[in-house]
C-alpha cells in the first residue's frame, strides 16, 4: 500500500512538472513566431532603404511619421484576392528615435494581382499626421478613406520622389506588377491585438505599444537602431 501510494504520488508530480514545462514552452514557441516577422522586417528593411532599388525612401524617411513593413506580404499565384500577411508598424517618437513595432495585418482587398505576380518585400512611409492617424483606426481600408491619399512603387518607377509629393503615404514594393496600378486599393489594415498581446505580454494597445512607451521587448532593437539612422 504504502509502495502505490508513493508510485502515484510520485505520479502525479511527474505529471505537474510535465505540464509545468508544457506551460512554459507554449509562449516561448509563441514569441519566436512574433521575433521572427520582427527578424524579417529588420531585413525588409535594410534591403529596401538601403538596398539600390529604391534611393527615395532613404530621402523621404527623415519626414516619416511612421513606417509599415511587410516582409512577404502575399504569396505568388494568386490572380484576384484572397491574399495578406503581417507585418509590423512603428511610429516616430523624436528625432532620430522610434517606438517598439506594433503588429497589423493587410488583406488583399477586390483589385486583383496583376498577372500572378508576388510582394515579398514591401514598406509603407508614412508622411502625415493625418496618414499615421488614418493607419490607427481599427480598420483602414486602401482607396477607401477620404482624404488620405497613398501612392504606389515599385522597382523601376521613375520619378519617385515627384509622385510622393502630396502623399499621405507612399508604398515601395519590389514586385512592380503588383504595386503599379493602385494594387493597394480595396485592401485593408488592421492591429493584430493577440500577436501584441504574445509579443510584450500583458494587453497592451497599439498606443501605449507606439505612443506610451509602456511596452518593450528586446528583441526589437536591431530593427529600431536601422530606422533611427533617419
Amino acid at each position: 500500500m504504502f509502495m502505490q501510494t508513493r508510485f502515484a504520488r510520485s505520479a502525479v508530480m511527474a505529471l505537474a512538472a510535465l505540464g509545468l514545462s508544457a506551460a512554459i514552452a507554449a509562449p516561448a514557441m509563441a514569441d519566436a513566431e512574433r521575433q521572427a516577422l520582427v527578424n524579417d522586417a529588420t531585413k525588409t528593411a535594410h534591403t529596401l532603404i538601403e538596398g539600390p532599388d529604391f534611393p527615395d525612401i532613404a530621402r523621404l524617411l527623415p519626414r516619416a511619421k511612421a513606417v509599415v513593413i511587410f516582409p512577404n506580404m502575399v504569396q505568388a499565384g494568386f490572380i484576384v484576392g484572397g491574399a495578406g500577411g503581417r507585418g509590423v508598424l512603428l511610429a516616430r517618437t523624436g528625432p532620430h528615435s522610434w517606438s517598439y513595432p506594433a503588429f497589423y495585418f493587410i488583406g488583399a482587398g477586390r483589385v486583383g494581382l496583376q498577372i500572378g505576380g508576388k510582394v515579398s518585400e514591401s514598406i509603407l512611409i508614412v508622411l502625415t499626421q493625418k496618414g499615421l492617424d488614418a493607419l490607427l483606426q481599427d480598420k483602414f481600408k486602401f482607396g477607401g478613406e477620404m482624404g488620405v491619399t497613398v501612392v504606389s512603387l515599385g522597382a523601376g518607377v521613375g520619378g519617385s520622389t515627384t509622385a510622393a509629393l502630396g502623399a499621405d503615404i507612399v508604398a515601395y514594393a519590389k514586385s512592380v506588377g503588383l504595386f503599379a496600378g493602385g494594387a493597394l486599393e480595396g485592401s485593408y489594415l488592421s492591429p493584430d491585438s493577440d500577436w501584441n498581446k504574445l509579443y510584450y505580454g500583458g494587453a497592451p494597445s497599439n498606443r501605449a505599444i507606439l505612443f506610451e512607451g509602456r511596452f518593450a521587448n528586446p528583441g526589437a532593437e536591431q530593427l529600431r537602431g536601422l530606422l533611427s539612422k533617419y
